[in-house]
């Protein structure tokens, strides 16, 4: 994820540049940081490079995060994580051929925060993906204050009808191994590397690699 503190990096499409020879499959990039603009451009060079371009909605407001919803269109992703307002993505994305995966349990705040039980959230996994239009979810399980993320993570897989994307705060090796346990489809990572948390820092692309080196062996997808 093009991403630090939930928000899009400056200069996003200057940063892809900078990513561009790596094994990535994926890119990402929050609704707050950057203009659709700016996004728009990041989408168009990483399809060129064969990538696809997810969008995650952090807004904090019903109003803002459907207007992201609406900007997801025509920026060109492929696909749109969070949100918590699933019937209006659904109504928007309609026809888009956007895969959408909104958040399961009760989000709170900027960086946002996880809330629930373990079973409220997999109860609300259930639901979501049981209905058409999602096509699975984004779980803040390394954001919960309370429950263990990888016991949350394996309730929530095995709850949803779809695939799992571990969003937020995964920033060390054995993180990625025990969410590559869990049979979360995939994670994203951004603020670590931005930080030079992971081997081969400072240099993005190094780490980068070392978390697809890290992935490969982990059975998880990284964004």
């Amino acid at each position: 994820m093009l991403t630090h503190n939930d928000s899009t990096v400056a200069e996003p499409a200057a940063v892809y540049d900078g990513l561009r020879g790596t094994d990535l499959r994926f890119v990402g990039f929050k609704d707050i940081g950057a203009t659709p603009e700016e996004l728009a451009v990041v989408a168009g060079k990483a399809h060129a490079d064969g990538l696809q371009v997810m969008l995650e909605v952090v807004s904090t407001s019903r109003e803002s995060e459907l207007a992201s919803l609406e900007a997801a269109r025509r920026i060109g992703v492929d696909w749109v994580m969070g949100g918590t307002h699933a019937v209006d993505g659904v109504r928007i994305l309609a026809g888009s051929g956007i895969r959408y995966l909104p958040f399961p349990g009760r989000i709170e705040g900027h960086p946002s925060v996880l809330l629930g039980s373990i079973a409220e959230i997999a109860g609300d996994a259930r639901e979501l993906t049981a209905r058409d239009g999602v096509h699975g979810l984004d779980l803040l399980a390394y954001r919960h204050r309370d429950e263990d993320p990888i016991a949350l993570t394996r309730e929530v897989v095995a709850a949803a009808a779809g695939p799992v994307v571990v969003a937020g705060s995964i920033a060390t090796a054995e993180q990625i191994r025990l969410v590559g346990s869990t049979g979360a489809w995939g994670f994203t990572i951004g603020g670590a590397i931005f930080e030079g948390r992971l081997p081969g820092a400072p240099d993005l692309a190094a780490q980068i690699a070392e978390v697809l080196r890290i992935t490969a062996g982990a059975g998880a997808g990284v964004d």
